[in-house]
């Protein structure tokens, strides 16, 4: 077609006799300036143009054309060429398209992908067993593990907390306030944990998804137990248990509250009869003084450690915890089982003191691997109790250790 086009603008064509009768072709581009179709003797187009005769210079033609007015354009001849459609824009469109369409084509995957690549296998969850047990599967991250390639029991705690609140929103029954129902926020109640207990036999490694199940259950008159159960998503494994008991906190006084009817009917149809998923460990938990084996002291919470209700989370006190526990233990051994006791809160212009006592080891033969059971305490500066604990640990596997001597020394 371009070859046509090409040989057309210098080539006569031959039009047919009524091409010119009759048809109107306007201003056209295809009109050729200062040109007149006349037919000959012989039937051909003669051109004669409105200029002079070109004069002959060193062998090369030169034409001077006067520019001619609109009134001497003349109507140009129908022939195939000038009666063609603009084809540019449907070209230009087609080839968009079919750019667009290449790279499409080049961006898809065609990798076949494993099971455990499946793209956002993690949602909110799910309530199972009779609307009873909420169930939430979460993936263990590169920032969820440590030196160990494991998961942290912070991370574990997050897990929980997590399934809790995406729980109660699941069962609607999530108001205005972090985990508070409509009838809660009615009143300016709040939940407050007064107790954890949580036992680890094995910590999820780097790329493991767990399984979370929780429920909760009646906790004397005025509380609500809450508990879960983590199991390795491949093998079914339980790999955490954990218990917690629950009040009700007054959200403008800070001061404990009944559980008020409305409330209660809001979330009785949910409790579970059923025992603890850990029991309870009944031993007193003993307060720790200036004679701690290991004390540290100016801890303070940042604006990101508070929840919405104000208050620093429950799981940043577990860190706050191990802040003072030795490093020899954290790096011989792992926490495979906690109880805390919540004793007042803390807030964001607060000054804490972490202290850790070790009972019936002695630090420097932590090494030698073994059972160690820890006492903590984390107080306000001027002595006030906000969290008593008591952690025990078990030597980390072989595997972990040499994990860990991995680690290049810290160069002097």
């Amino acid at each position: 077609m371009v070859a046509t086009a090409v040989s057309a603008s210098f080539i006569p064509v031959v039009p047919s006799p009524d091409s010119g009768k009759g048809k109107h072709l306007g201003d056209s581009s295809a009109n050729l300036r200062g040109l007149k179709p006349r037919h000959g003797l012989c039937g051909g187009l003669q051109v004669k143009a409105n200029a002079q005769a070109p004069p002959k210079v060193n062998t090369t033609v030169k034409v001077e054309e006067d520019l001619p007015s609109s009134s001497s354009l003349s109507h140009a001849p129908r022939t195939f060429i000038n009666q063609l459609p603009d084809w540019s824009m449907l070209l230009a469109a087609i080839t968009t398209a079919f750019l667009a369409a290449e790279k499409q084509w080049m961006m898809l995957d065609w990798k076949p992908r494993r099971p455990d690549m499946l793209v956002d296998p993690f949602g909110i969850g799910k309530i199972v067993e009779d609307g009873l047990v909420f169930r939430q599967n979460f993936s263990i991250r590169s920032y969820e593990i440590g030196a160990d390639k494991t998961a942290s029991i912070e991370t574990l705690m997050n897990h929980l907390q997590e399934t809790a609140l995406n729980h109660v929103k699941t069962a609607g029954l999530l108001g205005d306030g972090f985990g508070s129902t409509p009838e809660m926020c009615k009143k300016n109640l709040i939940w407050v944990v007064t107790k954890m207990q949580v036992v680890v036999d094995r910590y999820p490694k780097w790329g493991d998804v767990v399984q979370v199940d929780t429920w909760v259950s009646a906790s004397g008159k005025n509380g609500m137990r809450r508990d879960w159960l983590v199991r390795d998503t491949q093998t079914g494994e339980i790999l955490t248990r954990a218990s917690s008991v629950w009040v009700m906190m007054n959200k403008v006084t800070r001061r404990l509250s009944k559980i008020p009817e409305e409330v209660r009917g809001e979330i009785g149809t949910y409790f579970v009869d059923s025992a603890p998923v850990v029991e309870e460990d009944k031993r007193k938990l003993s307060k720790l003084d200036d004679s701690a084996n290991f004390i540290r002291t100016g801890l303070s919470p940042r604006w990101n450690d508070l929840d919405v209700n104000q208050h620093v989370n429950n799981v940043k006190y577990i860190g706050w915890i191990l802040e003072s526990a030795p490093q020899p233990l954290l790096e011989s051994h792992e926490l495979c089982a906690m109880t805390l006791e919540y004793r007042r809160e803390c807030g964001r212009n607060s000054v804490l003191d972490s202290l850790t006592d070790i009972s019936g080891a002695d630090v420097g033969s932590l090494a030698d691997g073994g059972f160690v059971e820890c006492k903590h305490l984390l107080r306000h500066e001027d002595g006030a109790e906000i969290v008593r604990g008591r952690t025990e640990w078990r030597t980390k596997s072989a595997k972990n250790l040499s994990v860990l001597n991995q680690v290049p020394a810290e160069s002097t």
